[in-house]
């Protein structure tokens, strides 16, 4: 699934318990118009409700279902990316003009990916990690 994909499911699904949902979920509706015209009649309603799933899920305390509901918009960018050209840059605007700045910072950093790529060369090794790493031998 391609990241910014990611962070946007996140970072949208995580607004929605934010005092600035309003304004995020007009944006997410604008962009929407903008990059899926057939796709826009009930998409402010759907957000509503998800809305009320979310708020109860962070009542209970339930983040496996709050990152199910994540997972839900995560499929859907990542379907309209698939059909629409240029919709990552849309994402991107809307990640970082509208849901970034509605998060605290914890959740601004659990929206957040790392990318790490690596290319070995005549025989040659390539080890990546995310964090501690120990090698042995030759």
């Amino acid at each position: 699934m391609d990241p910014i994909v990611l962070a946007a499911g996140t970072a949208l699904v995580s607004a929605m318990a934010t005092d600035a949902w309003l304004q995020s979920k007009a944006a997410t509706v604008a962009m929407w118009r903008r990059v899926r015209p057939d796709h826009t009649d009930d998409v402010g309603a759907e957000l509503d409700a998800l809305r009320g799933q979310v708020l109860a899920a962070r009542d209970a305390e339930d983040e496996e279902t709050e990152q199910a509901l994540a997972g839900v918009w995560r499929m859907r960018f990542q379907q309209a990316l698939a059909d629409t050209p240029g919709l990552a840059a849309e994402l991107r605007l809307l990640l970082d003009d509208h849901l970034g700045p509605a998060l605290s910072r914890t959740e601004q950093t659990r929206g957040a990916s790392v990318v790490m790529n690596a290319e070995a060369r005549d025989n040659s090794r390539v080890y990546l990690s995310g964090r501690d790493q120990h090698i042995n031998g030759a």
